[in-house]
């Protein structure tokens, strides 16, 4: 599968038309789901019609845009009209949406090719793909593994070249996380960047829409075609998007580029093969013009803690709709009302999601507010006030994506703090609510991809795109494939 550019080009031309490369796409994921699961839904029919509508376009001489014809999968906790939404949850089973999320409207409008719905971990609710109530998703670089998550079947779908791009949602790391398991590159936008609108709702002053490719310049086409203000999203921000694609250049000489180390992400719980290929990263991004700082983040161990108090009791409102009274499924053997919501609810979510329904009505009721979400609220101010002492000094921010590579499927599964530890790098982005983005550095000795993040300050990435791309275009890494045929 070629790039966005390259495939524009074609089509332009005459090469190939969009039926012939949406084809290609959809053969590849018939050949590959048995083993690989990283779609919940494939929307067969949509997709060659929408392709069709781009070829008829070319054939009448008209212009088209640069995501025309190009199959991308969605995340499936985003409403698409008329195309079951599931969020990987047996109590939205058999959910179909009215109306369409604004990301996936933006998308259409582009005459992008919408191949499918990816599989997440349940309401995004996990770092492995292991919590979906319909199948696990496998990491094609290795299928006895996780892909991450909860983006995982959107990561996993790019990196087996199923579609171009993706889609993902990221509350704590959910897209970073995924791309650095799956040797893919991932943006998790500033907060308010992207619509929210049509996105089911996990922990709303977190969540963020975000793209998933294969190269930094197609995340960044991606993320040009869906950000930019909407009045249905309250959280929306009203300013200007530009093109993050216009300054995008291999060299980062001249710019006087300032990036930050952050020492707290290096040392105990880091992967020693992660580590070693993380600094090799800084000593290239240095050799190609950055001058490096080591800086201090005193608080940003505080990130998961603070996180897994913020996260549920914004869970527990949010999910508190789903009843069995408009949507989903319902209980039909209650006998009252309040009998029909709680075996409605008891059969209808999954374990995790329980969990974390469970820990923040703990956390939000009248004898635990005080000690629990107000100083979780007050902790995450001191982690941002952290991230605003860094970018006094420097321009950009690295950490390792992951403290791992991808581990073994059903390894953490039963150990919930372990598996949330996987976060420890991605959650104080989150928090904060800046731009964050995961890109290939290199592999362990076992094949397995390990990923590189680089922060951004608020509304940084124009910024975050550029060095990202100076340091892909300066290594091979991302080049490499995974070999699942």
């Amino acid at each position: 599968m070629a790039s966005i550019r390259e495939l524009h080009e074609q089509l332009v031309k005459k090469e190939r038309s969009a039926v012939e490369i949406t084809q290609q796409a959809l053969d590849r994921i018939q050949a590959l789901e048995p083993k690989l699961h990283s779609f919940l839904t494939v929307t067969t029919e949509k997709a060659l019609e929408q392709a069709r509508a781009v070829d008829a376009k070319i054939a009448a001489g008209e212009e088209i845009g640069i995501l025309a014809g190009i199959p991308i999968g969605v995340k499936d906790n985003m409403c698409t009209k008329g195309i079951r939404t599931t969020c990987a949850s047996k109590i939205l089973e058999n959910f179909i949406p009215p109306y369409e999320s604004t990301v996936t409207q933006k998308l259409n409008q582009a005459g992008a090719v919408t191949v499918g719905k990816t599989n997440l971990d349940e309401f995004a609710m996990g770092s492995s793909t292991e919590n979906s109530a319909y199948q696990t998703t496998a990491n094609p670089w290795d299928v006895s593994r996780v892909p991450g998550g909860s983006s995982g079947g959107s990561a996993a779908a790019v990196a087996a070249q199923e579609c171009v791009v993706s889609l993902g949602s990221d509350t704590g790391g959910s897209i970073r996380q995924p791309a650095s398991f799956c040797g893919v590159v991932g943006m998790k936008p500033t907060y308010g960047l992207v619509s929210r609108y049509g996105l089911v709702a996990y922990a709303s002053s977190l969540d963020q829409i975000g793209p998933f490719g294969r190269s930094v310049e197609d995340a960044a086409i991606l993320l040009n075609a869906i950000a930019g203000y909407d009045p249905q999203d309250s959280t929306s921000l009203k300013v200007e998007i530009p093109d993050y694609t216009a300054n995008l250049t291999p060299d980062l000489k001249g710019k006087k580029l300032k990036v930050g180390v952050i020492k707290e992400t290096f040392g105990e719980g880091l992967d020693p093969e992660v580590e070693a290929s993380v600094n090799q990263a800084i000593a290239q991004l240095e050799a190609l013009g950055a001058e490096i700082h080591y800086i201090s983040c005193p608080r940003f161990r505080y990130g998961v803690p603070s996180y897994y108090i913020i996260a549920p009791s914004e869970a527990s409102a949010n999910l508190a709709r789903y009843d069995g009274v408009k949507y989903g499924i319902r209980s039909q053997d209650a006998d009252n009302l309040l009998s029909m919501y709680t075996r409605t609810r008891a059969m209808g979510f999954g374990t995790e999601v329980k969990r974390r329904i469970m820990i923040g009505t703990y956390a939000l009721s009248a004898g635990y507010y005080d000690a629990y979400y107000l100083k979780a609220q007050k902790v995450r101010t001191l982690i941002k006030e952290d991230f605003e002492n860094a970018f006094a000094q420097v321009d950009v921010l690295v950490t390792p994506t992951a403290p791992t590579t991808a581990f073994q499927a059903g390894e953490k599964i039963t150990d919930p703090l372990s598996m949330y530890l996987n976060d420890l790098m991605t959650i104080p982005v989150n928090l904060a609510g800046l731009p964050g983005i995961s890109l290939p550095c290199g592999f362990d000795s076992q094949g397995l991809p390990i990923g590189l993040q680089l922060i951004g300050k608020v509304l940084g990435e124009d910024q975050l795109f550029q060095v990202a791309y100076a340091y892909e275009q300066s290594t091979n890494w991302h080049l490499q494939t995974a070999n699942i045929d």
